[in-house]
């Protein structure tokens, strides 16, 4: 069997009627669920609003709480009562959750609006991971899974970058007012001031909805029974199952550290990078150039992360995304003016990367009955650290804020750019001498 890689139509083509119609939703629900236009102005939208960036991280930890509280329920739930029924719940609360980041009024009640937007947004995507994998994943005939799998993960990746590219172009265009007032100018109509703040959030509400109809389509495979008789009682057996498979399996658990480590520092930067792009003086609609810079690194990641996998073991690969992710943290410390965008090449690739080696290992190492329950253990791993990352960094810009008084925001966060680099490398020697005490557990040889 065989198929054109990045082709989405010949993966489709791979795969027997009628599960076929499952890999290009697949890639179709990914690409509208992740690529959304305010991503590269995220955090000086929000700060446009109105909020602090103490609220702002804040926002984000409630956004990482959820997740936690949901994210294996939710994949064992997948595993009893069927995926595509709680994709299809994924896609409402996201529908749910645009609108109303969309139409939330400044004033008193914003905050609290946002915290209830950041709550559904944490549901939808607690919902949405595990699931839809698992879903694609079971939709591959079970003897070539091995080899059509990081296939169809490089072609999810080609065409998410593609999405990703066009989302970040588009939503930092629609964010920069003068660029609108400029666009517009032929028609004699000039936006407001703050007029075009949410316009990147009107424009994901589009394709939350487009998010949905794409969900309704899946077919459920018929990889493992599922009952709505018991279903809690089932699910929390899949639930212990899913967790005695992840800390008695060594290389799993110690795949879900590192990810963990790596994936909390670089969405720290994801999160405030457009903050970070206002310190080193960089105009907005650059945002959406450098999101662009970030979407295309995935077609050069996805064939080198394929060839990596085969030919290299777990722990090297991992090795590797972390020596990029302190490179780009050092820059990011550094803050140069204007040449400092270069950190988001180690940073963009060693996100790629992280998403294809941890999808790729996990789904390989673990059985059908528990893919979603134990995929839903990873993105409890990555928002715990992501969590405790928001609320360290919240107080460290707290403090900071307390030690100097006479600081602006832009000062603040630039100090707090400088700890990145020494904890994530202090982290780092500590995982990696508990990997030494464990080298015995597999997880070098990359396979069972």
């Amino acid at each position: 069997m065989s198929f054109a890689t990045g082709d989405a139509g010949a993966t489709v083509r791979a795969v027997p009627s009628p599960l076929q119609r499952n890999l290009p939703l697949f890639i179709a629900f990914r690409v509208l669920f992740n690529a959304r236009f305010y991503y590269p102005v995220i955090g000086v939208l929000f700060l446009d609003l109105g909020l602090t960036l103490e609220q702002y991280a804040l926002l984000n930890v409630v956004w990482a709480v959820v997740i936690l509280a949901l994210e294996i329920p939710s994949g064992a739930l997948a595993d009893v009562i069927g995926r595509k029924r709680v994709v299809v719940v994924a896609s409402a609360l996201m529908v749910t959750e645009m609108t109303i980041f969309a139409f939330a009024p400044r004033g008193p009640w914003l905050f609290s609006l946002l915290v209830l937007n950041r709550i559904l947004s944490g549901a939808a995507e607690a919902f949405a991971s595990g699931a839809d994998e698992a879903l694609a994943y079971d939709s591959l005939p079970e003897a070539e899974r091995k080899i059509t799998w990081p296939r169809l993960l490089e072609s999810l990746m080609r065409w998410k970058s593609g999405g990703f590219f066009l989302a970040m172009i588009t939503g930092a265009a629609l964010f920069d007012h003068s660029l609108m007032v400029w666009f517009f100018g032929w028609t004699g109509w000039s936006p407001g001031p703050h007029a075009t703040v949410r316009w990147p959030v009107y424009a994901t509400l589009i394709t939350s909805v487009l998010c949905l109809l794409v969900a309704l389509n899946f077919r459920e495979p018929p990889a493992v029974e599922h009952a709505e008789h018991h279903a809690a009682r089932r699910a929390w057996r899949n639930i212990v199952e899913g967790a005695k498979h992840v800390f008695t399996s060594r290389r799993i658990l110690f795949l879900m550290l590192a990810a963990l480590l790596i994936d909390s520092f670089i969405r720290i930067f994801l999160t405030f990078g457009s903050n970070y792009y206002r310190l080193i003086e960089l105009p907005e609609y650059v945002n959406g150039l450098l999101g662009s810079v970030l979407a295309l690194l995935g077609f050069a990641v996805a064939p080198a992360a394929k060839r990596m996998s085969v030919h290299l073991s777990a722990a090297t690969n991992f090795m590797v995304i972390a020596a990029l992710v302190l490179c780009g943290l050092v820059g990011t410390a550094m803050a140069w003016p204007v040449v400092g965008a270069w950190v988001v090449l180690p940073l963009g690739l060693s996100m790629a990367a992280l998403q294809f080696f941890t999808s790729n290992y996990l789904n390989l190492w673990t059985e059908s009955a528990i893919r979603a329950t134990v995929l839903s253990f990873r993105g409890v791993a990555f928002n715990l650290g992501y969590a405790v990352a928001g609320v360290l960094f919240a107080q460290l810009t707290g403090h900071l804020r307390t030690a100097h008084p006479s600081a602006d925001e832009n000062t603040i966060f630039a100090l707090a750019l400088s700890w990145l680099p020494s904890a994530f490398l202090l982290c780092g020697i500590i995982l990696w001498l508990v990997f030494r005490l464990g080298r015995n557990t597999g997880l070098r040889q990359g396979t069972s």
